[in-house]
């Protein structure tokens, strides 16, 4: 009886061990499934998050590209009215510098 009682405790811890393999699989399972599941959503989460700064580096791209665009005009309009100023004060002073000159090469010095 005796051996009969050691068997069947060699059976129970046999069976205690394969359990306990069965239950170490499955929580190595669903840790890797797990782990699966979390790359998952990091991965949807940096693809949302890429998208989203895109979008706003796009947006800030256009707006300067615009203000780009508005400066460069802005800069011309600023140009082009300096020119005219600038005509103008040589159309009004141009006379008294012809006349500078020709008094400068007419006079003799000696």
């Amino acid at each position: 009886m005796a051996s009969n009682s050691r068997q069947g405790g060699i059976q129970q811890l046999l069976a205690a061990e394969q359990e306990a393999q069965h239950i170490v699989n499955n929580a190595r399972n669903a840790k890797m499934a797990r782990l699966k599941q979390a790359k998952e959503e990091a991965d949807k989460e940096i693809a949302e998050f890429r998208a989203h700064m895109e979008s706003e580096f796009q947006k800030k791209l256009a707006e300067t590209s615009g203000d780009s665009g508005a400066n460069v005009k802005r800069l011309e309009q600023e140009t082009e009215a300096k020119i005219h100023n600038l005509k103008s004060q040589a159309a009004s002073i141009s006379h008294e510098v012809g006349q500078m000159l020709l008094r400068h090469v007419t006079t003799v010095k000696n």
